[in-house]
């Protein structure tokens, strides 16, 4: 008499696994935390800053790098789809990790603090994305059973050219996010142990690679679990311990509508005080110097020069000390080298400039919806209609380009049924809205402390983290006594948003061992997305591209070691990118999102919901996509503008900012699909049967 199903071997064995898998992730979970209590002993026991920034760097990274050891193989089922044993909750925590990448964990707050209400539009985004995946994708891409998106394309619509294009695609759009990630990596490197950015990429690029490289899908997944119990601690305990701080309350998501209110007040009295007036008049007056240079910059520059080597006459002429004369030639050589890389230098402060001459230092009020104003002036009005629609383009982008990223869409390969793929889904979605219903509250209460108590300071008393982090990246944090008062106002403050996460609990006075667990936290997360990423391009070149169009006979180890190698040779390219510190790290998330948007959802949706979509409309749909979406950030973003040399004017399409840009390739991809599928002979059976395979519920089995 066979056993019933609940006591099969098979179903035996699962259930130990997740008993075990359950008792090392409690022990492990526990440990984490002992380890930061006795950091914070040690810090009160005199352990300097320095120390504690390697421990925390050390001890993580030799984590991951352990896991990765334990996990290595050389097995293809292991390598690219971890056995597709991961439970679904273990799944959520892998995808949740590998989803909050730097942008999430850095990037997310910051954007909130410099754009209040609008920035609202990335957890809006992000988030209802994963209801796209839950509902159009994960089951249906589990169920066919492959490895990789581009197995997909390639089996739906048959031949090269579709297989060819999602791989193409799936690296472009995971090697800009990957950049992403290890520019986070460097940020966090460099200010947890000081060293110099460039050697905090490569240092943070071993804890990428020992993972990836040596385990593939199987190292990754349980280290992603491993980060996502870091960064979900370092994200919650210093936000829960300012809201106490500011309010009494351990629940900022519950009361940071009260800081909300008080910082509303502030900004309002701040865009009144006349020394903030004061500020903004000196960097006005200074954009319209900057301006007058710009009208003619060859003669402009020559001018400075001719200043510049006066000064430096007049010094030797009166005997001026040795060290005046040495800055004065300084001054002198760091002027423009020719009127093309003057007129980029002055543009480049006379935005900054305009930025800093409006009231809040160019920053909307925090509480506002939208900028302009719907009853006002009519070039309020339209400032008003451009903001919206921005912010409905990148909800849209972000939206569907979470439903096409191959890196997040390859963790539902994993699991080991359809029924817990879309079980994952759910898990995700709790394990990132931690997360994401956090963020608002962090970037109020940052500024709350923004301007209740840097604000208003005598320069001779600001803390020195400011300056910290002044040495990591002046570009970041930076400020200047404009007015010469020796009193900091808001406009005289410059903070990106990519240090607000990071710098948040110097911010708030809380003790460094938080800061070196918040900056572990940001590691984490830029670690796992970019180990997710790193396997998505080795796995779309030497699965997709060598052992599915090249060499079919491939044996598993050769594949798997041809992976390995295209994954260290990617990440070193990647990082030597990362350290040119190309664009900032929401714009270069952002682009991923569009490029993955355009080139994928559109194929996979109709490939899974439409028979009559075929081969040659998917390709010609992916390529005219990508291309409207490449060609308009190529035109409209000034860091690309810049790459291409581009000098005219700026055309945007119906105001819609770069950022965006897959609001036009998407429907262009959907359009083009449908239109030439309708004119191309009706797809093969077997890809007609594909289809069927993957949609109907009745057709049971597994491809594998």
């Amino acid at each position: 008499m066979p056993l019933p199903p609940q006591f099969s071997g098979r179903s035996i064995a699962k259930r130990l696994f997740r008993a075990q898998l359950n008792k090392v992730y409690r022990w492990y979970t526990g440990g984490f935390f002992v380890f930061v209590l006795v950091l914070a002993l040690l810090e009160q026991w005199g352990l300097s800053r320095e120390w504690i920034g390697f421990v925390f760097l050390l001890a993580t990274i030799g984590l991951y790098a352990g896991i990765g050891i334990m996990s290595r193989t050389t097995d293809a089922n292991e390598y690219y789809v971890a056995g597709r044993r991961v439970p679904a909750m273990y799944n959520g925590m892998a995808t949740g990790a590998d989803w909050m990448s730097a942008a999430s964990f850095i990037g997310l707050a910051g954007t909130l603090y410099l754009q209040g209400f609008n920035g609202l539009a990335f957890v809006m985004g992000w988030t209802g994305g994963y209801c796209l995946v839950a509902f159009f994708l994960a089951p249906y891409l589990r169920k066919f059973g492959q490895f990789t998106i581009p197995d997909f394309l390639g089996d739906r619509y048959g031949g090269h050219a579709p297989r060819l294009l999602g791989i193409a695609a799936a690296i472009v759009c995971s090697f800009i996010y990957v950049v992403a990630q290890i520019y986070g990596v460097g940020l966090i490197t460099s200010r947890l142990t000081g060293v110099a950015f460039e050697l905090g990429v490569f240092l943070g690029l071993g804890g990428i690679l020992v993972c990836s490289f040596l385990g593939g899908m199987r190292a990754v997944t349980w280290t992603q679990v491993a980060q996502y119990v870091i960064l979900i601690a370092a994200y919650m305990v210093p936000v829960v311990w300012l809201s106490v701080k500011q309010t009494q309350v351990p629940l900022p998501q519950l009361v940071y509508g009260h800081q909300l209110q008080q910082v509303t007040l502030q900004e309002r009295r701040l865009s009144q005080d006349p020394k903030e007036l004061e500020v903004q008049g000196v960097y006005r007056e200074r954009s319209q110097v900057l301006a007058q240079r710009l009208d003619n910059p060859a003669q402009s520059l020559d001018h400075e020069r001719r200043q510049a080597q006066e000064r430096i006459n007049q010094l030797r002429a009166r005997n001026a000390p040795a060290a005046d004369v040495a800055q004065a030639e300084k001054r002198l050589s760091a002027l423009p080298k020719n009127d093309m890389a003057a007129q980029a230098l002055w543009r480049a402060q006379k935005t900054q400039a305009d930025t800093k001459s409006q009231p809040l230092n160019g920053m909307a009020p925090h509480a506002q919806q939208f900028l302009g104003d719907p009853n006002g002036s009519p070039e309020q009005q339209q400032l008003f209609d451009v903001s919206r629609r921005n912010f409905m383009a990148l909800v849209f982008c972000l939206m569907v380009g979470t439903a096409a990223l191959p890196h997040i869409l390859m963790r539902y390969y994993t699991v080991p049924s359809v029924r817990e793929a879309r079980e994952s889904v759910a898990w995700s979605l709790l394990f990132i809205v931690l997360l994401y219903i956090t963020a608002p509250a962090l970037a109020v209460m940052v500024k709350f402390e923004v301007f209740h108590v840097l604000v208003g300071t005598p320069f001779n008393e600001l803390p020195n983290w400011l300056a910290a982090w002044n040495k990591v990246d002046p570009s970041l944090l930076s400020i200047t006594d404009i007015n010469e008062d020796g009193i900091l106002q808001l406009n005289e403050l410059t903070i990106g948003g990519d240090i607000v996460v990071l710098a948040m609990p110097e911010i708030a006075g809380l003790p460094y061992v938080v800061s070196g667990l918040v900056a572990a936290g940001g590691l984490a997360a830029a670690l796992s997305t970019a180990d997710g990423l790193l396997l998505t391009i080795a796995n779309a070149l030497s699965h997709d591209l060598y052992y599915k169009m090249i060499d079919p006979n491939a044996s598993t180890v050769r594949r798997v070691t041809i992976s390995k190698v295209l994954l260290l040779v990617v990440a070193l390219l990647a990082a030597y990118i990362a350290a040119q510190k190309p664009a900032d790290i929401l714009f270069l998330v952002s682009a991923a999102f569009s490029i993955a948007a355009a080139a994928f959802f559109p194929a996979l949706v109709l490939g899974i919901f439409w028979k009559r979509a075929t081969g040659i409309a998917a390709s010609l749909a992916m390529l005219s996509g990508v291309g409207i979406t490449l060609y308009y950030m190529a035109t409209t973003q000034t860091w690309l503008r810049e790459v291409f040399g581009l000098t005219g004017p700026v055309t945007l399409w119906w105001g819609i900012q770069p950022i965006a840009a897959g609001v036009f390739g998407v429907p262009l991809g959907f359009v083009v699909l449908i239109l030439v599928s309708w004119v191309t002979p009706v797809p093969r059976r077997a890809e007609v049967d594909c289809v069927e395979f993957v949609r109907y519920p009745s057709l049971r089995g597994s491809r594998n």
